[in-house]
Order: structure tokens, then sequence, then C-alpha cells
């Protein structure tokens, strides 16, 4: 049975979509902008920064699940500028820490929402 995943401690949903749905101990996020819960405006600081937020906004949506970043299993991101994709990389390795590393496909896009640098969505499973 389809569930949807929400709560109040990531960013609401800007559009006509939930944070994430659970389907056969599966979770798929939407994918999440650099938005601050709080303001509901997208971060200050370039693209570090908001990889930083989209990252603390997943793992905030998984652990309302009862996840953690250690469930992800696919990452898809997608930039603006894929000359940054090193940056990716090393916020990844600075959230991920320890914990293997999820597949991941990167692609390069024109435009993101809210004039967004990156989006990610997330594939994690209980």
């Amino acid at each position: 049975m389809k569930k949807v995943v929400h709560t109040p401690n990531a960013p609401k949903a800007v559009g006509t979509y939930n944070q994430a749905i659970e389907i056969n101990n599966f979770i798929f996020t939407s994918g999440q902008v650099g938005l601050d819960p709080v303001n509901g405006t997208l971060v200050e600081g370039g693209m570090e920064s908001e990889i930083k937020q989209v990252l603390k906004n997943i793992d905030l949506i998984l652990c309302d699940a009862g996840l953690s970043k250690s469930n992800i299993i696919k990452l898809t991101v997608f930039l603006i500028n894929l000359d940054q994709f090193s940056i990716v990389n090393d916020v990844f390795k600075e959230f991920f820490g320890s914990v293997t590393f999820p597949a991941r496909s990167t692609v390069e896009v024109s435009k993101l929402p809210l004039g967004a640098l990156v989006e990610i969505e997330c594939i994690a499973s209980r």
C-alpha cells in the first residue's frame, strides 16, 4: 500500500507533490532543492551550501520514516553546471562519512525550480 511520508521538519512541497512516498519498503523522495525549512527560501552561499541543505532535508524526510542516510540506495543529482561536479563529491564524502555511498546518477539541466543550483531525489529502502 502506498503511504505519504511528510515531516514538518523539512521544507513543504512547493507544488502538487509530496515530500516522499513509501511503497513496498521503499521510500521515494521528490526532488529536493536547498530550501531552509524554517523560512522556505533557498539557502545562501552557492552550490556547496545548497547541496548540504538538500542532503539535510532528505535526511529529515528519511528520519520521519524511521530511516537514516544508511538506508539510501540511489540518488539522482540534477546540476545546472556539471563543472561543479567535484563540489558534489566533496559534500557527499562529508555527509556520508563511513556510510557506504549509494548508487548515483548526475545530470546537467538548464534550469531548476526557484533558481536552485542543484536538486536531488532519493530512493531508500528499509
